[in-house]
């Protein structure tokens, strides 16, 4: 293959910005704009430039060296889908109001793909017959689309993204396994390759379905997930994924149910301070509509309600907050003062397992201005369903050790799952076995976000000057900076047609006109991992070679520097 030209920056379809844009929040928004690696086309749509588009097929060309050395198949499936698999799934309906539908001109349903599980499906339908065809792991990088209500964080959340999905199909759950397995390690090779620091964890399976889920979080305070890590052993998880064992306790010695008036205490902290408890003491009951029926939920007063583990338990249900019109509706239900006795079988009650059967507690008793105390669960209001619902709390016992857990943000950047027969099933995706009977094919789902790696990148290797990529994701191995005078171009751009000849990725700010302050605060900007300079010793063939990512300075000769660089 020939050698890659030298890049220069003259030429180079990128302006770097001294601001930052007015919308960004977070440090890869920032710096990818001001580096000019991307731009903003429309809300959570973005344009790669050419620096960007660089970093970005480096991420890909990882991820498919990895992908290709577990035996997987790379396949393209259009972006551009039928109604009909979706539907057969039920995840037309459920993905609800992030997918993107559209008609034809014929009034056909259409989506833009979120994901790919039913056409992957259905391509091995068609092609695969018999067990011998199996196992087999295909995979496609392409483009997803999900209308985020809210695109923010740059290309951490937008609308359309670049994803690498791959699915397994096998016949045995033997097999399945197997298929994880090598996911997980290929996922591990591929992070690692990135440079990322990342944490393995314990996941929800959510809309995807299946049963066992990790999710590959980035730790970066960009992050919009939030995981739980142990310091003592190895447990690791997302905290939509912690329970809480349940732990009944003896309430024998309990005193009887007692109402007591306490006025103007409709929430956990005025009824604390009114009885001089602790709010841990306390039991609050938050009301949501599950499609359209009342659904009480009790967790203990000190803590929060983990909407998300809520919706994830009745999904695809819709979840709604009550409101003033749904107490109108039901008079009974006293707004700040709502027990769980005595709600009986018009609402259904579920809690989160701390509110184990013998625990006591002071909660509403369904009447204004009055609670309720020495409440035992069990013995005056049964629970319909035990849930773990609750936020997890910096310091929670770790579920294998006891430890207290430290949380942390973090970004997605991979998750796989052991989807079983569910998309099989919807499908009918069966192959002839081995004794000749039809056997349901069993699958695997991994996904890794190529455009959302970039970013984790962006965010854990950046410094207060800028982007600093690791070697192998980086736009250029290296970065070589004419200071401005024209014997110091020249010898910039011979340096740069050397190392170039010698197969490196050179980038070359031969730019005229620009100042070297200007020209050195790009390069810091821009993130190559060795910087070159041709500087006032430029006469004498003298180069200064810096590294970006340390700072360290060291005069070589043009020779010496080459020696360096290639070495």
């Amino acid at each position: 293959m020939a050698n890659a030209p030298v890049q220069r920056m003259s030429k180079l379809m990128a302006k770097t910005l001294r601001d930052d844009p007015a919308d960004a929040e977070v440090l890869s928004h920032k710096l990818l704009v001001r580096a000019g690696y991307v731009r903003r086309t429309a809300a959570g749509i973005w344009s790669w430039l050419p620096l960007g588009k660089r970093v970005l097929a480096n991420v890909e060309r990882i991820v498919r060296e990895e992908m290709d050395a577990i035996g997987a198949q790379e396949v393209l499936l259009p972006a551009l889908l039928p109604r009909e698999p979706y539907d057969a799934t039920g995840r037309w309906d459920e993905y609800g109001a992030e997918l993107f539908r559209l008609k034809d001109r014929k009034g056909g349903d259409y989506l833009l793909g979120p994901t790919h599980e039913e056409i992957f499906t259905l391509l091995v339908k068609d092609q695969a017959s018999s067990y011998k065809d199996l196992p087999v792991i295909l995979y496609q990088i392409q483009h997803k689309y999900r209308d985020e209500a809210r695109p923010r964080a740059g290309i951490l959340r937008g609308r359309e993204f670049l994803m690498k999905d791959s699915y397994s199909f096998d016949t045995e759950d033997e097999g399945l396994a197997q298929s994880y397995a090598l996911h997980r390690q290929a996922y591990q090779r591929v992070f690692e390759r990135l440079g990322l620091d990342y944490r393995i964890c314990a996941a929800t399976a959510g809309a995807m379905g299946g049963s066992k889920s990790e999710e590959f979080l980035a730790p970066a305070e960009a992050g919009e997930d939030t995981f739980a890590d142990c310091p003592n052993c190895e447990f690791a998880a997302n905290t939509e994924a912690i329970t809480y064992e349940l732990k009944p306790v003896d309430a024998e010695g309990v005193p009887a149910l007692e109402e007591i008036p306490t006025p103007d205490t409709p929430t956990i902290e005025t009824l604390a301070a009114h009885l001089g408890v602790e709010a841990s003491a306390t039991l609050k009951n938050l009301l949501v509509k599950v499609d359209g029926e009342i659904v009480a939920v009790g967790v203990p007063g000190d803590r929060e309600v983990d909407m998300d583990k809520v919706e994830a338990h009745f999904a695809p249900a819709v979840v709604e907050m009550v409101t003033e019109a749904d107490f109108a509706e039901n008079r009974d239900l006293v707004r700040g003062y709502v027990g769980p006795q005595g709600l009986g079988e018009k609402v259904k009650y579920l809690a989160d397992p701390r509110v184990a059967p013998g625990t006591s507690w002071i909660t509403g008793a369904n009447k204004e201005g009055m609670h309720a105390k020495n409440v035992v669960a069990g013995r005056d209001f049964e629970v319909d369903e035990y849930v773990d619902v609750v936020v997890v709390q910096d310091g929670d016992p770790c579920p294998n050790c006891g430890t207290g857990l430290k949380l942390d943000r973090a970004i997605e950047i991979g998750h796989i799952f052991q989807l079983g027969r569910k998309y099989a099933d919807a499908l009918k995706l069966d192959v002839l076995g081995q004794n000749g009977k039809p056997v349901r094919v069993t699958m695997g789902s991994y996904g890794i976000g190529v455009s959302r790696a970039v970013a984790a990148l962006a965010e854990q290797t950046a410094d207060d000057k800028g982007l600093c990529w690791p070697a192998e994701v980086a736009p250029a191995d290296v970065h070589v900076v004419a200071a401005g005078k024209a014997l110091q171009t020249e010898l910039a751009l011979d340096v740069s047609e050397k190392l170039a000849a010698k197969g490196l990725r050179v980038l070359c700010d031969d730019r005229a006109g620009v100042s070297p302050g200007v020209k050195f605060t790009d390069s810091e900007l821009i993130g190559v991992p060795q910087i070159l300079v041709a500087g006032r010793r430029a006469g004498e063939g003298v180069v200064e070679l810096k590294d970006r990512r340390t700072g360290e300075r060291e005069e070589l000769t043009v020779e010496e520097a080459i020696a360096r660089l290639t070495a």
